[in-house]
């Protein structure tokens, strides 16, 4: 007992340097912009607008979209001065702040260095200027965030459960059924196709705000790719069988590429980006589309109702996911030759690899498969929650996120008994390293491209939710954070 009780607490001390180092990061990115006259500022906090969309950016303009509430309480707060200073002090501003769950005990060191203490929801007046908010509830952990603040402003915080180590950033909500999201190679943007609107939208990455979209007819859109320099998209559209290359910078569709086959799903780049292959669910083969030309210059016979898709870094093999009867096939790019070199019985959805594994989930087993790409051998690495959907690798390939949709409801479009989850696995032990309770039927979901930040869409909820990821170690020394005590929050109550 005594040496387990030493290795937590030496656990919890590096957790709480790398907040304390990222929290002193924060601080002098908002001394810097006081000083320097900056007037937006984007910071790394848990909080949203209360009018419109959630968002997380501190805002220093002279006219602030954020709205004061009028709904908050505002609390006579005892208070003690200090007489530490915190840098430039303003004019009185309102501050209101939220939080989800409510009654927080809430502490806030104005920039004249005076605390106020109370609970939340909180309204009244502060100093402008660098303001710390300290934000404590049972059952949930503490956050502190310091804020640059020169104008009235509202803020609503995240709170997450106990022991959970990625920390809320912002939710914001989209349009019908949001089926993907992805980063912008630069990680400045948030894409999100939307089966059942007409075609995508676009969200700062940071202030989480539309700032355009991309009109595919009278149609929806299932998934998004970029190419490496991130100035081109390729967004595929079931009900026409095709593929829509947009230009990224203006939001314009160059062209609608021709599929090869039926209900259009998943996409894969050639290294080389001149060829694009395409997984075609009801005509069971996979397209190989000639990007210089357009064409559609072969089509391969595969596994029924492909997916997943990836293709090795030398472009000599595709691998792809079999829905239907859970297998994985592997086709020689240069003699098509195709080879089954796993089948579980099961239903095998989205592949990701790093160019030495490929990882695959398998939605109908709730399990996560890894396969030496060198020798093709197949292994079982995790067991995961209920219908696993998509999966991503942070970018060092120690950690594999998956999103897990829950238990259906009658049928896929109405709720379900359960609420859906994001899981982390450690790919070198399958270990459970965190995981997240989100909405209904968690299913698109991204790494940022540096791996600090986690989207993910509630597909049912017509919501995207984004966390801040800790380092890679900070989640091999985490003691699972939430794994496993998650699984009590995902059946519904009531």
């Amino acid at each position: 007992m005594r040496r387990t009780e030493l290795k937590k607490q030496k656990a919890r001390k590096r957790r709480y340097l790398v907040r304390r180092i990222s929290a002193a990061a924060l601080v002098l990115a908002v001394i810097a912009a006081l000083f320097l006259g900056i007037t937006r500022v984007v910071g790394a906090w848990p909080w949203e607008e209360q009018s419109g969309a959630d968002a997380a950016v501190e805002t220093t303009t002279t006219s602030s979209p954020f709205s004061t509430s009028t709904s908050s309480t505002t609390l006579a707060l005892p208070s003690t001065t200090s007489t530490t200073s915190r840098g430039p002090i303003g004019p009185p501003v309102t501050l209101a702040v939220e939080t989800q769950p409510t009654e927080a005990s809430l502490a806030i060191t104005q920039a004249d260095g005076e605390t106020l203490e109370g609970t939340t929801p909180f309204e009244g007046d502060v100093p402008g200027g660098l303001t710390t908010i300290v934000l404590s509830h049972v059952g949930y952990n503490t956050v502190t965030h310091d804020v640059g603040v020169k104008e009235s402003i509202s803020l609503r915080f995240y709170l997450d459960p106990e022991g959970l180590l990625h920390e809320s950033y912002g939710r914001f909500t989209v349009g019908s059924q949001p089926k993907q999201v992805a980063f912008t190679p630069d990680g400045s943007e948030i894409w999100v196709t939307l089966l059942g609107g007409k075609g995508l939208e676009i969200y700062d990455a940071r202030s989480l705000t539309e700032i355009g979209s991309v009109q595919l007819g009278s149609h929806g859109s299932v998934e998004v790719i970029f190419n490496q320099a991130g100035t081109t998209a390729y967004i595929s559209q079931m009900e026409t069988g095709s593929v829509y290359e947009v230009d990224v910078a203006s939001r314009k569709v160059q062209r609608q590429l021709n599929a090869g086959g039926n209900w259009t799903k998943i996409m894969a780049l050639s290294p080389d980006e001149k060829t694009l292959y395409t997984a075609n669910w009801t005509s069971h083969n996979v397209g190989v589309i000639d990007l210089a030309s357009g064409s559609v210059v072969r089509t391969f016979s595969t596994v029924k109702t492909p997916r997943g898709l990836y293709v090795t870094p030398d472009g000599s093999r595709l691998y792809v996911a079999g829905f239907e009867n859970g297998d994985i096939s592997r086709i020689d790019l240069a003699t098509g030759d195709s080879t089954i070199i796993t089948k579980t019985g099961g239903a095998m959805r989205h592949l990701v690899g790093d160019g030495s594994y490929l990882y695959a989930d398998d939605m109908a087993l709730a399990k996560v498969y890894k396969v030496d790409l060198a020798t093709d051998e197949v292994t079982e690495l995790a067991k995961v929650d209920a219908k696993p959907n998509t999966i991503d690798l942070s970018p060092d390939g120690r950690v594999l996120y998956v999103s897990c949709r829950g238990e259906n409801g009658e049928n896929y479009y109405l709720p379900g008994p359960e609420w859906g989850s994001v899981v982390m696995i450690d790919t070198a032990t399958g270990r459970m390293l965190d995981a997240i309770v989100g909405g209904n039927q968690c299913t698109g979901l991204d790494i940022s491209p540096d791996g600090t930040m986690l989207a993910f869409s509630d597909f049912l909820d017509d919501r995207v939710r984004l966390y801040l990821c800790p380092p890679t170690q900070v989640l091999i020394d985490g003691e699972g954070g939430r794994a496993g005590a998650h699984r009590a929050d995902i059946p519904k109550k009531g």
